[in-house]
């Protein structure tokens, strides 16, 4: 069950299946992927992606599928893969608050995020040696980049799970907090964001995706950068952010 709450310019994405751990079956994922369509519609200037329960999101619910009629492709082809690219492209900051298990599915949701927040005895990591199953939801990518080929397929092998304060000092997300502060500071970080810059905000969310997935280098980088401030320069926000400067007041960004 899937929940979207909006107010004040920030929408909220509750996983509300607290029952099953949060994990995500096919009409999930639908549902997951029309809230962020709702929420982009609605012209939200942030957006916060949670849990209910005991865990973040424990992966897919496979409770009653059979192994041997399993469509594998129609889930994570048709269904995941797309949904996690809407939301790494979702036109606003989003943040999630992560506690619990975060594994699989669970794990491609904070891969596709752009700020997570982590308890520091979130549980993540690779449990699929124990389904005679291959890590997904970009689980590779990420602890490749991070950690390296030796970490990762040791994790991968032996099944044991980080916590999030490791997985923080490790270099996977933003920060790992006690259990009961992190919802608080990511609605206190997407409020921050949704009354910033949102034009500026997206022009660096392109060109670190460009980073991360055509491993731009340092010229290039700095090529898109350039890029981004000549064409912030007409927007209202950029000129309201030098005018608040030259004026010493706090500035009134509007997200144009």
């Amino acid at each position: 069950m899937i929940e979207l709450q909006i107010d004040d310019g920030v929408a909220t994405v509750v996983l509300a299946a607290p029952e099953r751990v949060n994990a995500l079956g096919e009409r999930d994922l639908r549902d997951l992927d029309a809230a962020y369509g709702e929420a982009e519609s609605a012209g939200v200037r942030a957006l916060v992606l949670r849990g209910e329960g005991r865990a973040f999101c424990a992966g897919r619910d496979i409770s009653g599928v059979d192994p041997a009629t399993d469509d594998v492709s129609g889930y994570l082809d048709a269904l995941l893969t797309p949904l996690l690219k809407r939301m790494a492209a979702f036109p606003a900051p989003t943040f999630a608050a992560a506690h619990g298990a975060c594994l699989g599915v669970g794990l491609g949701l904070l891969i596709a995020t752009d700020v997570v927040y982590v308890a520091d005895n979130a549980k993540i990591g690779s449990p699929f040696a124990g389904l005679g199953a291959v890590l997904d939801s970009g689980g590779h990518a990420l602890f490749f980049e991070r950690l390296g080929a030796h970490r990762t397929l040791d994790l991968i092998y032996i099944g044991d799970l980080m916590s999030g304060e490791e997985a923080v000092r490790l270099g996977l997300f933003s920060r790992a907090l006690p259990a009961d502060e992190v919802l608080p500071a990511v609605e206190r970080a997407a409020r921050a964001a949704a009354s910033g810059p949102t034009q500026a905000f997206l022009a660096s969310k392109r060109i670190v995706a460009g980073l991360r997935d055509e491993r731009a280098g340092l010229w290039d980088a700095m090529a898109a950068e350039n890029a981004a401030q000549t064409a912030l320069r007409d927007t209202v926000d950029y000129r309201e952010g030098f005018a608040a400067f030259q004026s010493k007041r706090r500035p009134g960004f509007t997200g144009r």
